[in-house]
């Protein structure tokens, strides 16, 4: 009798636990990666996403730094996505960072030649799961020349942009808005949303220090999220109903000291 009573209140439980509506996937590179708490104060936007959104949505944040979409690929990455990816999830893809580096040539992948073919895969993987594909623009770089941002991927950018129109696939265009936000900072105050800390600091992370303009601290990676979910939001595709109308985590002006929503 007690162990019927215990499958019963377990039954109960389970009843009771909200059903997942849908997952988000991100697939992508170091700016919307997770990061370890001993990487604080480096976030990603993919790390706080989920703050913008009900119960019944989880996200699968694929995202690895250093990753451009010819690794994500070649690592087998994008067959993970396809073993997980279900219908009605939502499949985000932001990468250009990596693909124009030339230098480090195994990542790179000329815009209108191997990135786009390789997006068009993942758009592909996305659409024969019954998924919804997002395409997202490279986030913006904190460089500034004569207090504009300069955009530093507008060759992928552009791939990015004219895919999504011949395909018809929803665009978010990160690099724009993001670009608009740091620019509205200033080239100064925009140094709070990357990782500028001086060895007097103290940050355990970067004991000597750093200036990165590429990566994301905890307020950054914040404000990133932010323009994601509004972005998505603005969509209108069946996950937008499920990104909150208002997102105070994301929007906090003074660090939490941790990758978390509150």
């Amino acid at each position: 009798m007690p162990m019927l009573r215990t499958g019963a209140v377990l039954l109960f439980m389970l009843a009771a636990m909200p059903a997942l509506a849908s997952t988000i996937h991100i697939a992508g590179d170091s700016t919307a990666a997770n990061y370890a708490a001993d990487r604080y104060p480096q976030a990603g936007w993919g790390q706080f996403l989920g703050c913008a959104l009900d119960g019944s949505v989880a996200v699968r944040n694929h995202a690895v730094g250093g990753r451009s979409t010819r690794t994500f690929i070649g690592e087998k990455r994008l067959e993970r996505i396809a073993d997980e990816i279900r219908p009605g999830d939502t499949l985000l893809m932001q990468f250009g960072h990596n693909d124009a580096n030339r230098v480090k040539i195994e990542r790179y992948a000329d815009p209108l030649g191997a990135y786009r073919t390789n997006l068009i895969r993942m758009i592909a993987v996305a659409k024969s799961a019954g998924a919804q594909p997002v395409l997202i623009t490279p986030v913006t770089r904190r460089n500034f020349e004569n207090g504009r941002v300069l955009a530093d991927f507008p060759a992928w950018s552009n791939a990015v942009r004219g895919l999504a129109a011949e395909l018809d696939v929803p665009l978010i265009d990160l690099e724009r808005d993001s670009g608009a936000w740091v620019e509205q900072a200033g080239a100064e105050g925009s140094k709070r949303l990357f990782l500028h800390y001086s060895k007097t600091d103290g940050v355990a992370a970067f004991p000597e220090g750093i200036a990165d303009d590429t990566h994301f601290s905890e307020i950054g990676a914040r404000g990133i999220a932010e323009i994601v979910a509004r972005d998505l939001k603005a969509l209108n595709l069946p996950v937008s109903a499920h990104v909150l109308a208002t997102r105070p985590d994301l929007a906090r002006t003074a660090p939490l000291g941790r990758a978390a929503c509150h």
